[in-house]
C-alpha cells in the first residue's frame, strides 16, 4: 500500500527524477531480499513506524532544501522523515551497489537500510538527494532488518554536521528521527545483544554515488549499464568535462582521484578517522560518506583504529591515504572496459600521490605556520614532530592549536608551559628534552628572515587546526543522555560545533582532553559496524 502524502511545506518542494527515469529498475517493487541484476535501483517503500518523532533539526540543511528553519508542524515533519508519509513526487527506492571489504570482493551490497525520498532542487539550483537511513528493509538488507539504532544514528547526525564545519566535504544531515520502537542490535558481537531505541537520519548529499555502484557492474559484465551510469553520473555531476567519451571517462576518473586526495589530506588535518574505507563507503564525489565506526585522534597514534571489527587495523589513521589509493585502482579496474587502455587510468592513479602530498603539506605547513617556501629541513621538521608524538601521550588536537600561541621569541620553558594542556601525562625526561629540542628549531624557522608577524601566524594556524572536534566521548555523552530522553546535550554540542575554529569561552569544558573514563570505555574508544 503506497503511503499518504505529506503537503503543506512540502508542496513547494521541486523533486527531480532523472535518476529513476534514466536509469534501468529492478522490475520487482518489494522489500524481500534478492540478487538485482540488470538494475541500478529498486523501487521501494519505508516501513511506516510507531511514533515518530523529530528529535534534531539543522536548519542551516533544511534552508538548502527550502523547508522551514524550524518545523511548525513537528508532527508533520516527524512523519516524512521517519517515513510513515511521502514527499509529493516521491519515488523511494534503493541502489544495487558492490564493494570490497577490508580488500576482499564481497559482491552484491546495496542500500540495506537507506531509501532515497528524490532529488531536491534547491532555490540555488543545486541538487540535494535526501535519504532516509534506517527505514526499514530493502531488497539488499539481506539478512538484517533495515532499521538503525538512536546510538548510530545520533552519531552520524553530529559528525556529518561537525565534518562540515571543520571544512570538509561531506554528506549533510537534516534530522534526527525518533520511531517510538525498539530494536535489537549486539553492539561488539559478542553474544550480547540489548534492545536500543530505533532512530532514523535523513542524510542529504549532491550524490550518494560511490565506488561500488561502478564495480558491481563490472563484475557481472553488465558493461552496457556500466556505461549508462558513468554517463549519468557526467551528465549530471561534472557536466564541465563535457559529453561523455573514452577521453571523458579518463578526465573524470582523475577528478575522482584528485578529489578523493584533497579529502583524505583533510582527514588528516583534523585527526579523523574513518573507521571503514570499503570501496562501498567512498564517494565519486569527494565526500565523506557513511558514518559507521569512525574516531578521531586524542593522543596523537597512526595505528588507531576505532573499529573492533578491523583487527589487522587496515583502516587505522595512517593508513587511511594507502587504503584510498587502492580503493582508487578498485574503481579503475572497474571503468577499465569503457576507456580500453590502462595507461591513462595509471597516470592518474600515480598522479593521487601527488595530489595528497601538494595537499597535505600545504595543510601541515599552515598547522606549524612554517613559510610558503618548505624545504628538506621544513619536511625533516615536521617528521620529528611525529617522532616526538610517539615517545609522549600528546593530544593531538591540542598540541596544535596551543601551539599557535608559542611566539619565536617565548623562552622554551613558557613555550612548554603553554603546551602542556595538550599532555596526558607529564613526558619523561628524554621525550621532554627532545620536544624542548623540536620547538627551539620551530621558532628559530617561524621566527627567520621571512617570518609573519605572531599574531598574522597565529590567524593562520588557527584557520586549520581546530580548536573544537567531536570526539567520541563527547558523542557518547549525547548519546547517553538521548536515550533517557534529554537532547540538551546534543543540541549544546552541536551549537559549540557550528564555529570549530573559534575559541567560545561557554563551551571551555568540551574543548578539553580525553577523560580517563573514557580511555576504554565502549563507544568512546572502541566501536563497531552495528546501528
Amino acid at each position: 500500500m503506497r503511503h499518504p502524502v505529506a503537503h503543506g511545506p512540502f508542496d513547494g518542494l521541486r523533486l527531480d527524477s532523472s535518476f529513476v527515469d534514466t536509469l534501468p529498475a529492478d522490475p520487482l517493487e518489494t522489500p524481500e531480499p534478492r540478487s538485482v541484476a540488470r538494475a541500478v535501483y529498486s523501487l521501494c517503500m519505508p516501513k511506516a513506524v510507531a511514533a515518530p518523532e523529530i528529535l534534531a533539526w539543522s536548519a542551516d540543511v533544511a534552508a538548502l532544501l527550502g523547508l522551514e528553519s524550524h518545523p511548525e508542524d513537528p508532527q508533520l515533519y516527524a512523519d516524512v522523515f521517519a517515513g510513515n508519509r511521502l514527499l509529493p513526487g516521491s519515488k523511494p527506492y534503493a541502489t544495487c551497489y558492490g564493494g570490497h571489504q577490508f580488500g576482499q570482493w564481497a559482491g552484491q551490497l546495496g542500500d540495506g537500510r537507506a531509501l532515497m525520498l528524490g532529488t531536491v532542487i534547491g532555490a540555488d539550483e543545486r541538487r540535494w538527494e535526501v535519504q532516509l537511513k534506517g527505514a526499514g528493509r530493502t531488497p539488499y538488507s539481506r539478512f538484517a532488518d533495515g532499521r538503525a539504532v538512536l546510538r548510530s544514528s545520533l552519531r552520524e547526525y553530529l559528525c556529518s554536521e561537525a565534518i562540515h564545519s571543520l571544512g570538509i566535504p561531506t554528506t549533510r544531515a537534516l534530522c534526527l528521527a525518533g520511531t517510538g520502537e525498539l530494536v535489537e542490535r549486539d553492539m561488539f558481537y559478542d553474544g550480547h545483544p540489548r534492545a536500543e531505541p530505533g532512530a532514523i537520519v535523513t542524510r542529504v548529499a549532491p550524490s550518494f554515488l560511490r565506488f561500488g555502484h561502478y564495480e558491481i557492474l563490472t563484475a557481472r559484465g553488465e558493461i552496457e549499464l556500466l556505461r549508462q551510469l558513468v554517463d549519468y553520473t557526467i551528465t549530471t555531476h561534472f557536466p564541465e568535462l563535457g559529453a561523455p567519451s573514452p577521453e571523458t571517462y579518463v578526465a573524470w576518473f582523475d577528478t575522482v582521484c584528485r578529489r578523493t586526495a584533497l579529502l583524505v589530506a583533510h582527514w588528516l588535518r583534523v585527526g579523523f578517522v574513518h573507521g571503514v574505507m570499503n570501496t562501498d563507503n567512498l564517494s565519486v564525489l569527494g565526500l565523506t560518506i557513511d558514518y559507521g565506526p569512525y574516531g578521531w585522534l586524542d593522543n596523537f597514534d597512526v595505528t588507531f583504529t576505532p573499529n573492533t571489527t578491523d583487527r589487522g587495523g587496515r583502516y587505522s589513521y595512517g593508513n587511511q591515504t594507502r587504503v584510498a589509493s587502492w580503493n582508487l585502482h578498485c574503481l579503475a579496474n572497474a571503468l577499465f572496459p569503457l576507456i580500453g587502455d590502462a595507461k591513462p587510468l595509471e597516470a592518474s592513479l600515480a598522479a593521487y600521490g601527488e595530489h595528497f602530498d601538494a595537499a597535505y603539506l600545504g595543510m601541515l605547513r599552515d598547522k606549524l605556520g612554517l613559510p610558503a617556501d618548505i624545504g628538506a629541513a621544513d619536511s625533516t621538521l615536521m617528521a620529528d614532530l611525529f617522532d616526538c608524538f610517539g615517545e609522549a601521550e600528546i593530544d593531538h588536537t591540542i598540541f596544535f592549536r596551543r601551539l599557535g600561541r608559542v611566539t619565536a621569541a617565548m623562552p622554551i620553558e613558557e613555550a612548554l608551559s603553554e603546551l602542556a594542556e595538550s599532555f596526558y601525562a607529564a613526558p619523561a625526561p628524554l621525550p621532554r628534552a627532545k620536544l624542548a629540542d623540536w620547538l627551539l628549531r620551530w621558532q628559530a624557522r617561524v621566527g627567520g628572515p621571512e617570518a609573519e608577524p605572531d599574531v598574522q601566524r597565529k590567524s593562520r594556524m588557527d584557520a586549520v587546526n581546530p580548536w573544537l572536534i567531536p570526539r567520541n566521548w563527547l558523542a557518547q555523552q549525547a548519546i547517553t543522555a538521548a536515550e533517557a530522553g534529554d537532547m540538551a546535550v546534543l543540541e549544546r554540542l552541536m551549537q559549540a560545533l557550528r564555529e570549530p575554529y573559534v575559541e567560545q569561552a561557554g563551551f571551555a569544558d568540551l574543548a578539553v582532553r580525553r577523560p580517563d573514563w573514557a580511555r576504554s570505555s565502549p563507544g568512546c574508544s572502541a566501536l563497531s559496524c552495528s546501528s
